[in-house]
């Protein structure tokens, strides 16, 4: 069912933000909190994308292998120091490809982007909105996935000038319809701001003085994350956050 997160905010390395923490993604891979019936941990591989210093293009890697297991990674990740950065983990759905190209986050000009769920009834269910792409975004897939074929309808939306916010929740609700009982988490940030859904899975936010992480689980027992309810979508910047209700299915 895949983890991920996303922070914004003072520069900090990748392995204070990934490895380090008590429940950060690196422990959720072995040992998540919950994984609502979607697979038991998340060994398909990972991915970080984040923004070096003065720049609106993210730099990405992706792997196939558990989070656990990539010592290069391990490597980087301490030496690597960002401002901004999403990562995840994923748990592949039975019958989808385990490769580096299906991992999050998905990236396109200055998006990243990650999908932590299941689309119901796929491939199936989202033929109607792959028949809506041009053929050269299909084309262009990172891999035969939910997830992917999600983000090449964002990726079209964004390209065609949708407010993020507004394109996430028709997302949600198009998909919803065309597949219902989809669990459709999704992250996407500019490097400047993050906006999550949380549909029908988990999503917390911690906001501080030193900068704001929306994450599938809270990486860590502090009281100060607040759980994200059902069918929200979060706005979140250094400094602000907001929800706004979804609507029912």
């Amino acid at each position: 069912m895949c983890r991920h997160l996303a922070y914004l905010g003072e520069p900090a390395t990748l392995a204070s933000l990934v490895l380090e923490p008590e429940h950060g993604l690196l422990a959720q891979s072995y040992a998540p909190a919950d994984m609502r019936g979607g697979g038991t941990i998340n060994a398909d591989g990972h991915g970080t994308g984040w923004y070096p210093p003065g720049s609106t293009t993210p730099v990405r890697v992706r792997s196939a292998s558990p989070l656990w297991a990539d010592t290069s990674y391990a490597a980087l990740a301490g030496a690597t120091t960002s401002g901004a950065v999403l990562a995840a983990v994923r748990s592949a759905t039975v019958g989808m490809p385990v490769t580096a190209t299906a991992a999050a986050p998905f990236t396109d000009g200055r998006w990243l982007f990650s999908h932590n769920g299941v689309v119901r009834g796929w491939p199936d269910s989202l033929a109607a909105a792959a028949a809506a792409l041009p053929v050269t975004d299909l084309m262009t897939l990172d891999a035969p996935t939910d997830a992917a074929l999600l983000w090449a309808v964002v990726r079209r939306g964004l390209a065609d000038g949708a407010d993020p916010a507004d394109l996430l929740a028709r997302v949600c609700a198009d998909t919803e319809r065309s597949a219902p009982g989809s669990r459709l988490n999704l992250l996407l940030t500019d490097g400047t701001t993050i906006w999550a859904t949380a549909w029908r899975h988990a999503l917390a936010v911690r906001a501080g003085p030193a900068g704001v992480t929306v994450a599938s689980e809270p990486t860590d027992a502090f009281p100060d994350w607040t759980q994200v309810p059902d069918r929200h979508l979060v706005v979140a910047r250094p400094g602000h956050h907001e929800s706004h209700d979804l609507g029912a299915p």
